[in-house]
């Protein structure tokens, strides 16, 4: 039972889930998200700017996403287009947020910004 557990461990840290399972579909790739307005999705932009502001002693304000994409792995990767306001301006930025519901797990990977 160890070998198992262990086997199934070290497929998960060099494949993290971005590996092809038959048929040919590919785990891994991008997707666009058809409907940033979806709640799900309004609330991991909403998460990824307050976790900027937690990081980095900024303010920013969360508007909207304005679109996105997201990709299997270990859970769902996140790369949306966010707006939010910056002491008075309106400027668009890029964040990557990794999300694991089953596991109640969410990081800000990366945020840029802000962008043309």
């Amino acid at each position: 039972m160890r070998n198992l557990i262990f086997t199934v461990f070290l497929y998960f840290i060099f494949f993290d889930g971005r590996t092809t399972l038959g048929k040919g579909i590919l785990i891994g790739g991008w997707k666009p998200i058809p409907d940033v307005t979806d709640p799900l999705v309004v609330d991991i932009g909403r998460f990824a700017v307050d976790e900027h502001n937690k990081k980095n002693q900024a303010t920013l304000k969360f508007r909207k996403v304005v679109s996105g994409e997201r990709q299997v792995v270990a859970g769902m990767d996140y790369n949306l287009t966010i707006m939010a306001v910056n002491g008075g301006l309106i400027n668009k930025y890029v964040a990557v947020v990794w999300d694991k519901p089953m596991q109640k797990f969410r990081q800000l990977v990366s945020f840029k910004g802000s962008i043309v």
